[in-house]
């Protein structure tokens, strides 16, 4: 196990490799997510996501190179995972989340929410939270490019994140307090227009912090 051998130290690596994640959405917040999770000892992955690889997703996401454009992003996240660790037991769900969606008839211990849209991750942090799953949730990194202010906090102590606002007016309007921790960036944004501009220096350090929280929460149960 050689080439886990500069982690062992630091963690629960037994707790590690039994733990079960569940990663929805691998773009450029999931994706670099699955990748600290699998360097650091993760091998039993959930990984949902229905769409395929774009040019435009090449500035900010792990499975996009030219090589890749049209597969799907499950697909070559096994194949970059199972490359980190060929003992990983991965279950692939090419489908977007929804009513319909199929992810909770598989087990896992912690879930990163990284989707867009809205009412559907509010029904996936609903979910998941009813099933007392271990949850954290990325906020919106679009049109951000300041690293400093990304933060994990609970939902409610957001700040300047449109995506978190919108959820919790979803929860005053149907009167539920859901108590969730999120990835979220305080920075304001100042770009206007319709495009959701990205820079991977932020999305790719959102990944890293989900990461290490769901290192941090496995050390903790």
């Amino acid at each position: 196990m050689e080439e886990f051998s500069r982690i062992i130290p630091l963690v629960d690596f037994d707790k590690v490799q039994n733990a079960k994640v569940a990663i929805i959405g691998v773009g450029g917040v999931g994706g670099v997510a699955a990748i600290a999770l699998a360097r650091s000892g993760i091998k039993n992955f959930v990984l949902c996501d229905f769409d395929k690889v774009s040019a435009s997703n090449i500035n900010r996401q792990v499975v996009a190179t030219h090589k890749t454009i049209g597969k799907y992003k499950v697909d070559v996240l096994e194949e970059m995972i199972l490359d980190i660790n060929p003992s990983a037991n991965i279950i692939k769900i090419k489908q977007p989340f929804n009513e319909e969606s199929t992810l909770f008839n598989y087990e896992f211990d912690y879930l990163v929410d990284a989707i867009d849209d809205v009412n559907n991750k509010y029904l996936l942090i609903k979910e998941t939270l009813k099933r007392n799953i271990t949850l954290i949730s990325s906020m919106g990194t679009a049109k951000k490019m300041d690293i400093k202010k990304l933060t994990i906090t609970d939902i409610n102590k957001t700040a300047y994140d449109p995506l978190a606002k919108i959820l919790r007016k979803k929860m005053r309007d149907e009167n539920v307090n859901l108590k969730f921790m999120c990835l979220s960036s305080t920075e304001e944004v100042t770009l206007k227009g319709n495009v959701l501009a990205s820079y991977m220096p932020v999305t790719a350090s959102a990944g890293l912090m989900i990461g290490d929280y769901i290192i941090k929460k496995i050390g903790e149960n």
